[in-house]
């Protein structure tokens, strides 16, 4: 599938607004694996019809890792600067694939002139089921297979979004297997709080493969996560656990992009 992703500029240049911003975020843009979930998001929404754009250049990090590593006067200058071109541009709902830059533009932006709607991806893909938009027909290769869902920090305990990423997951002909710590009771991947970006702590276990191992109790051949984050502490830990070959980690908008064929 082939079409061209609009930037704010070209659209308003042409004296049109979007439906929805796309806020693809830092891991969305520049690391290779979160680029792929950034791509069937773009797939996803081209194929229902939504007009949307991405920021492109425009955009720049929402400042959640330096507020989150204590550096308030960072983040405020960050946030600020975003806030500036969302406004200028009239930006009124935007989706993000990440729970990072969700909870930051959603709950932190506010307080500092940015008021918007804003919605996860998988919230998204949640309301494009209900509305029929968005089925599983090309959904074999997920057919029989067990699936165990990673809830992220920010999505779940953070924002209390827990069923939409497991809507998706539930029109697969596919089984859903819970982890023994999920949804208001799941645990961190080990990214959280700017943790990604530094050396864990010394303890008796990482947190990622600690909670690798309780996602491999379940007897997955897919883990679903919904976090770019997520996916790199989750992906990793299947490799130190030599079961790359077993079990897929993909993103619910990977997921969903190929059950419905795109």
């Amino acid at each position: 599938m082939e079409f061209k992703v609009p930037t704010m500029a070209e659209l308003m240049a042409m004296g049109e607004e979007p439906e929805i911003l796309f806020w693809v975020g830092c891991a969305g843009s520049y690391d290779e694996r979160a680029q792929k979930i950034t791509r069937d998001i773009c797939k996803i929404l081209h194929h229902v019809g939504i007009k949307y754009a991405v920021l492109g250049t425009e955009e720049s990090c929402t400042g959640d890792p330096a507020k989150r590593a204590g550096n308030e006067f960072l983040f405020q200058m960050q946030a600020m600067t975003n806030i500036e071109v969302l406004n200028g541009y009239n930006i009124k709902k935007i989706v993000t694939g990440c729970p990072h830059c969700f909870n930051t533009i959603k709950n932190e932006y506010p307080g500092l002139g940015g008021t918007y709607e804003v919605i996860h991806h998988s919230q998204l893909i949640q309301d494009l089921i209900n509305e029929g938009k968005l089925k599983a027909e090309g959904g074999e290769s997920f057919k029989g297979k067990k699936i165990t869902f990673h809830d992220p920090c920010y999505l779940g305990r953070g924002n209390n979004v827990y069923e939409a990423p497991r809507k998706a997951l539930e029109v697969l002909d596919a089984q859903l297997v819970e982890m023994k710590r999920c949804k208001s009771n799941g645990l961190c991947c080990g990214a959280g709080g700017a943790q990604m970006f530094k050396e864990p702590e010394r303890g008796d276990k990482d947190i990622n493969i600690e909670r690798i191992e309780e996602a491999l109790a379940t007897q997955p051949q897919v883990i679903a996560a919904g976090c770019p984050f997520c996916m790199t502490m989750l992906s990793d830990g299947v490799k130190l656990k030599d079961k790359e070959q077993e079990i897929k980690v993909l993103d619910i908008a990977e997921i969903t992009a190929r059950a419905n064929g795109l």
